[in-house]
């Protein structure tokens, strides 16, 4: 882990009173039988798929106000006993996506009606209810037209005139830009959606002409260099890549089984707050530069006949969204904790089944989509580095502001 990933860690992680860290009061929360935690974390997941946006960042948000919110109400007391820690997660959460999929309430109240059965009943209880609730009311109202609705992600885009280097819808359905009005969007914490904006390479550089060469012979759908085990990368994260992160975000909750409900709360928080400002900053950078996908500049330079591997997504080149977003989880699970996980955590893709990955460092991920998008044949690899680091200091931006926004006093 970097200097900087230390230091972040340890800022998010001195909000938590060190008496919460120690061996017995670990010992003392893994005696329940239920894990609150990780019941709440797979409600999210299932509200989520279910009754999910079309747009990945309002689904994000979902994830950053509800789990944001719990830490919130943790962090208030931190000192309270079990009780009112269970209610306030369980509260926090439901509160949120009960705002976010209203059609789900009667499934989300008896989920919450089963978690609070098992508390005993008492004011720590009550507290923990009222906090809970108030919580993410406050947040919700905090976030309030903040842009990361469905439909002012997917504002209309009209693209620019045909020119070299320029965005154009791409085959084969020549689809119009989506994800236009994302860039609008009002961060969690970034200071504005270009803070660390990247710059790509020039058209006339060596470097630009490399890259293109790489898409070339590897990202075709013919390529004959391309091995097997390259295209069974390419497959697997040929769809949105933030239900695969869930499952990994969702295996290291698991193996922090002794953090304090708050930390592990906040681990979830840090790393769905990150994403939404990571895919702010990456609809920023796609649109600030606008630069076309490897099938029109192949085209346009005379292999008229060459097709990607997979279809391009609908929007310019730079920076990668997936590479971004996977750089913004591998930096939050890094510096929380650790470059691996204990145990090896195995995630499935919708578009690769059977074919499931399993994961040994945080870092594997990241490399797998920055090279699988080039193997698809959809994005340069200068598109695919940058996008890698700029979900990296997305996230060290996001952890180093951290405490900001959970340690919030109440209203």
């Amino acid at each position: 882990m970097s200097r900087l990933s230390r230091i972040a860690a340890v800022l998010v992680l001195a909000v938590l009173p060190t008496s919460l860290l120690t061996p017995a009061t670990a010992a003392a929360r893994t005696a329940a039988p239920v894990d609150v935690a990780l019941e709440w974390y797979d409600a999210s997941a299932l509200t989520v798929k279910l009754g999910g946006a079309s747009a990945a960042a309002t689904n994000s948000r979902v994830w950053a106000i509800g789990w944001s919110a719990a830490t919130r109400a943790l962090l208030r007391q931190p000192l309270a006993p079990a009780a009112y820690q269970q209610a306030a997660l369980a509260s926090a959460v439901h509160a949120a996506l009960l705002d976010f999929a209203p059609p789900g309430k009667p499934q989300l109240d008896a989920v919450l009606a089963g978690t609070l059965a098992r508390i005993p009943d008492g004011a720590a209880k009550e507290r923990g209810i009222a906090a809970g609730k108030a919580a993410t009311a406050a947040l919700l109202a905090e976030r309030a037209g903040d842009g990361l609705d469905a439909a002012s992600v997917d504002a209309p885009y009209h693209p620019q005139p045909a020119a070299p280097g320029v965005w154009q819808p791409t085959p084969p359905a020549h689809a119009p830009g989506i994800q236009y009005g994302l860039r609008e969007a009002k961060p969690f914490l970034l200071s504005s959606a270009a803070q660390f904006r990247p710059t790509p390479d020039p058209l006339d550089s060596d470097a630009y002409r490399r890259d293109m060469e790489e898409v070339r012979l590897y990202g075709s759908a013919d390529s004959t260099l391309r091995t097997p085990a390259q295209t069974a990368v390419a497959q697997f994260w040929a769809t949105t890549p933030l239900p695969i992160f869930t499952q990994l975000l969702r295996g290291a909750l698991e193996q922090k089984a002794s953090w304090p409900l708050a930390a592990r709360a906040g681990l979830v928080a840090a790393f769905h707050v990150a994403s939404v400002d990571t895919q702010i900053a990456t609809s920023d950078s796609k649109y600030a530069h606008v630069r076309w996908r490897p099938v029109t500049a192949l085209r346009a330079a005379g292999h008229t006949g060459w097709t990607p591997l997979h279809d391009t997504p609908p929007h310019p080149d730079y920076v990668s969204g997936h590479a971004a977003y996977a750089g913004a989880a591998e930096q939050i699970l890094t510096a929380l904790t650790g470059p691996r996980p204990a145990r090896p955590i195995t995630a499935s893709s919708v578009v690769a089944p059977g074919a499931d990955r399993t994961y040994t460092s945080w870092r594997q991920f990241t490399q797998e989509n920055v090279d699988a998008r080039v193997w698809s044949g959809i994005h340069t690899r200068d598109a695919d580095d940058a996008g890698a680091q700029l979900g990296r200091r997305v996230a060290l931006n996001a952890l180093l502001h951290l405490p900001a926004l959970l340690l919030q006093p109440p209203a």
